[in-house]
């Protein structure tokens, strides 16, 4: 397959692909090893610089994401107002995303305060968190980590793109 051809067909495969695809998929579309695909990947992006897309990785795999400057126009297209989340649903967002797995227990020694069940049920319902496991004392309670979805929601590759914790302080304090 010559190269402009592959190229077609992995921007169209990004393109149409409501999720993330991983690099491993875009191989298997082309019938390729992964390296050069790899290769495509660079030089695809290289194409898309200076649009109103990046194509980015994700945790998920390989996706176009709008620009940051083009929200205020795609806002006006999509009337809908965001998801707005409480201040107790962000701080355990923030608890479980940073300190990884824990119970709930742990967020309302961390917090001070109680957790709602249905703060728990929302963040599920989003596909952000969810039960990894059991901590093996009494009783065991349910051990709580983000999900992959989590980062590809907030286009991050891995946890460690996490604003510093003295970041966040300052942001929602």
């Amino acid at each position: 397959m010559n190269p402009e051809t592959a190229l077609i067909i992995l921007e169209t495969a990004l393109l149409t692909s409501e999720e993330p695809v991983p690099l491993s998929d875009l191989a298997r579309i082309l019938g390729e090893e992964i390296e050069p695909v790899h290769e495509l990947i660079a030089s695809l992006a290289k194409r898309w610089e200076g649009r109103g897309l990046d194509l980015v990785e994700v945790a998920g795999g390989w996706r176009f994401r709008s620009r940051p400057e083009m929200k205020k126009y795609l806002d006006r297209l999509n009337a809908r107002k965001p998801l707005r989340y409480s201040r107790a649903t962000l701080e355990t967002l923030a608890i479980i995303a940073y300190r990884q797995p824990v119970t709930r227990g742990d967020i309302e020694e961390i917090r001070g305060v109680s957790v709602s069940s249905q703060i728990l049920k929302t963040l599920e319902a989003r596909s952000w968190i969810e039960i990894v496991g059991h901590r093996e004392v009494p009783g065991r309670p349910a051990l709580y980590a983000t999900t992959v979805q989590f980062l590809n929601d907030l286009n991050l590759s891995s946890l460690e793109q996490l604003p510093p914790l003295k970041e966040l302080d300052s942001i929602m304090g």
